[in-house]
Formats: C-alpha cells, structure tokens, sequence
C-alpha cells in the first residue's frame, strides 16, 4: 500500500510538470496593499465654533435676543471602527472643554449671555477608504452645558445640560500605522432649555446653535 501511495504522488508530480513549464507565470492571490482601518482608535481635537444662541421670554411681556457666540475647544475621542472593502463603520465619542461664549444687549445697561462651558457626543460614523485616506460622515446625539446669564444692574446666571443632535463630515489620514491626523466639521443643535430664572430675573428659553471646525490626531490600537 505505501509502494502505491509513493508511486501515485511521483506520477502525478511528472504529469504536472509540462503544465508548469507551458504557464511558467502562474498567479498566485495576494493580498491587497493598503492600510486597514479596522481597530479601536483613542485621540484629542481641538478647534474653533460659532453660532448663535435664541433667547426669548414672556414674563412681564415678551422679549428676545440672540448673542452670536464663538470661541475655542479642545477634548478627546474614543472610536471603534470596521473595513468591509472600501467601506468603513463603526462608532465614535467625543468630550470637550469649550471656552465659546457670546453676549448681546436688548437695551442699554440690559445685556444677555450665553456660554457653552464644555459639549461632546456619542456618534456612528461611516465614510469610504482609500488606502490612507477616509473620507466620512458623523452623526448622533449631543449634549452641552450650557449657561444663560444676564445683567442689568444686578447679575443673573443658570447652567443646564441640553440635549440635541449633531451632523458633519470629514477626512483622515493614516501617517504611519498607528497616528491619524484629521479634519473635521460639524454642525450641533442643542434645542431649545428653559431656564427658571429668579426673583430679580424673569424665566426665559434658550435655543442654541453651533458649528465647529476641528483638527484630530488618533492613536489606533
């Protein structure tokens, strides 16, 4: 029996010898170069907004005002991301510490604040890879912390967390297998919070509205 297996496998070996050498350039399946953006990425981002911010009221008779309000951000991400092809999904959450603030006077000596003490959101993601470059849209729910104020002789502020939702797009670029630069926008409506007020400052609605653009550098573990 082992004289016959021995026997079979030279033959065939000999029988395949002519294929060989009529094809001498026989494919073999590689794998695609590129980089693969699957993996869990933790990072920081930095940038400046600008919007607005609605306040209005009824107490002792209607009122509005509406601060435009800009200023600087910077926080950290976590995401997790999956490469199907060159389609890329996955999720990602972002913090950050704002300084964007913004006044506005009704009348004179009477003048209305608005402050975005720090915002973040929880997102899915999904964009298109080529090779290091991605190119994606954001979008999810976002919440801020988000202070009203106002004086007028005397002071008046209150701080609530707003809850909303947010929308962008952007770019990444693997530098080396493990850093990723970025760029990003992003639109965040925080909707509409009442404030109560107090006993010199009558209760109002706030309904503030941001835009961002951002730089990011990620580390992929």
């Amino acid at each position: 029996m082992y004289r016959l297996v021995v026997a079979s496998a030279g033959l065939l070996a000999v029988l395949s010898m002519p294929a060989l050498a009529a094809d001498p350039t026989v494919d073999v399946p590689m794998t695609a170069p590129g980089f693969d953006w699957t993996g869990y990425y933790a990072g920081l981002q930095a940038g400046y907004g600008w919007g607005r911010s609605d306040i209005s009221g009824n107490d002792g008779g209607p009122f509005s005002v509406s601060p435009d309000i800009d200023g600087g951000f910077v926080g950290g991400h976590v995401a997790g991301l999956w490469q199907f092809d060159q389609a890329v999904i996955g999720a990602e959450a972002e913090l950050n510490y704002s300084s964007i603030d913004g006044t506005a006077e009704a009348e004179p000596g009477n003048n209305f604040g608005t402050d975005i003490k720090w915002f973040g959101s929880v997102n899915a993601k999904a964009g298109y890879a080529m090779d290091r470059v991605l190119v994606y849209g954001i979008g999810g729910v976002a919440f801020a912390g988000i202070e009203t104020s106002q004086s007028a002789g005397s002071t008046f502020s209150e701080t609530h967390t707003n809850v909303g939702w947010t929308l962008g797009a952007g770019v990444d670029y693997a530098l080396t297998d493990k850093f990723v630069v970025g760029a990003q926008y992003r639109y965040y409506d925080f909707g509409s919070e009442h404030y109560d007020g107090s006993s010199d400052f009558v209760g109002r609605d706030q309904d503030t509205k941001l835009n961002t653009v951002g730089v990011n550098l990620s580390y992929k573990f």
